[in-house]
C-alpha cells in the first residue's frame, strides 16, 4: 500500500547535493528525486515546443526516441545537469539509449502499475542503466506522480504478469504478481527531475487534475552494457569514451523545431526496432 503522507524521502534539490551524496543517495534508495535541472521558464519554453511539435504531426505519447526528431528533447536529455546527476549514478561515460515523453492528459484514466524497467529491457549489466524522468508540467499526487519503493532496487528482478488493462500505460500492462509496501510519492515540479535504477518499483496513478502531466523519460547506459533485442540497437554517446562499440550511431536532433517528413519516417523507423527489443517473456 502507498502512504499517502509520505513524500519521498529522496527529495532534495542537485544544487544542495554533491556528486558523492547524490551517487550515495542513489545507491541506497535505488532513485533520487527530486533533482533541480531547469528554471520554471525553460520548463514552460520547452513545453511550448513539445505542443508545437504535437500541432503538426500529431501525438507523439509513449513514441521512443524522440531526441532523434525534436531538437527540444535532445537538448533536454543532454543537459548538463541531467548528465552530471547520470554521470554520478554510472559513471563518466555515458551513452543515450532512448527517450520518450509520457503524458497523461487532464482527467486521464491512464495508469502506470507496478513494475520494474528491466524487466522490459535484456540489459548486461543492470547497474549501468539509470532512467530519468524530467517534469515540462507539475507531476503531484493528483496529476499521478511517480510512486517509488525506496530499496527495492537491491534485490534483483521480481515476478510479473501481463495485462490486459486498456488504461495501462505500459506496452505489455507489466505488473507485479503482488503489490509492494512502503512506495513514496516522489512530487516534481516543471523544470525537476527523478533518476531511479532499472530495477527499481514504481509505478504512477491516473491524473485526476486539470493539467496535463508531461514528462520525459530518457534511458542512459554506462557503454560496457548491452541492450540486446532482434536489430542492433542504436545509441548516441553524450560524455566520454565508448571504447565498446556496442550500438549503431543514433543522431541527435538540432536546428528547427519543425519535424520533417523526412525526419518523422526515420524516427518511426527507430521506434518500431526499439519497441520490437522489449522483452515479452512475462506471463
Amino acid at each position: 500500500m502507498i502512504d499517502s503522507s509520505v513524500i519521498c524521502a529522496a527529495a532534495v534539490a542537485f544544487s544542495t547535493m554533491n556528486d558523492a551524496a547524490l551517487q550515495a543517495r542513489y545507491g541506497r534508495n535505488g532513485f533520487v528525486s527530486p533533482v533541480g535541472i531547469l528554471s520554471p521558464a525553460d520548463a514552460a519554453a520547452h513545453r511550448a515546443r513539445l505542443e508545437q511539435t504535437e500541432v503538426q504531426i500529431g501525438s507523439v505519447h509513449y513514441r521512443d526516441k524522440a531526441h532523434v526528431a525534436m531538437p527540444s528533447a535532445a537538448e533536454l536529455a543532454t543537459h548538463p545537469a541531467v548528465l552530471d546527476a547520470v554521470e554520478a549514478c554510472i559513471g563518466p561515460n555515458i551513452v543515450l539509449l532512448n527517450s520518450t515523453y509520457i503524458i497523461k492528459e487532464p482527467g486521464s484514466a491512464a495508469l502506470v502499475s507496478w513494475h520494474q524497467d528491466l524487466t522490459y529491457w535484456n540489459v548486461s549489466d543492470s547497474d549501468a542503466q539509470v532512467s530519468m524522468w524530467l517534469a515540462l508540467s507539475p507531476a503531484t499526487e493528483a496529476s499521478g506522480c511517480m510512486t517509488m519503493v525506496p530499496g527495492s532496487h537491491r534485490y534483483g528482478a521480481r515476478e510479473h504478469r501481463t495485462t490486459r488493462d486498456p488504461d495501462n500505460v505500459l506496452l505489455m500492462g507489466q505488473h507485479l504478481r503482488a503489490d509492494p509496501t512502503g512506495g513514496q510519492l516522489c512530487p516534481l515540479a516543471p523544470g525537476e527531475a527523478s533518476f531511479h535504477h532499472g530495477w527499481t518499483v514504481h509505478s504512477s496513478a491516473p491524473n485526476a487534475s486539470d493539467d496535463r502531466r508531461i514528462g520525459l523519460n530518457v534511458q542512459y547506459l554506462a557503454p560496457h552494457a548491452r541492450f540486446d533485442s532482434g536489430d542492433q540497437t542504436t545509441a548516441v554517446l553524450v560524455r566520454g569514451k565508448d571504447a565498446h562499440g556496442n550500438f549503431a550511431a543514433d543522431s541527435l536532433a538540432h536546428g528547427s523545431d519543425i519535424v520533417s517528413p523526412a525526419a518523422l519516417e526515420h524516427w518511426l523507423a527507430l521506434d518500431r526496432i526499439m519497441k520490437s527489443g522489449f522483452s515479452t517473456d512475462q506471463s
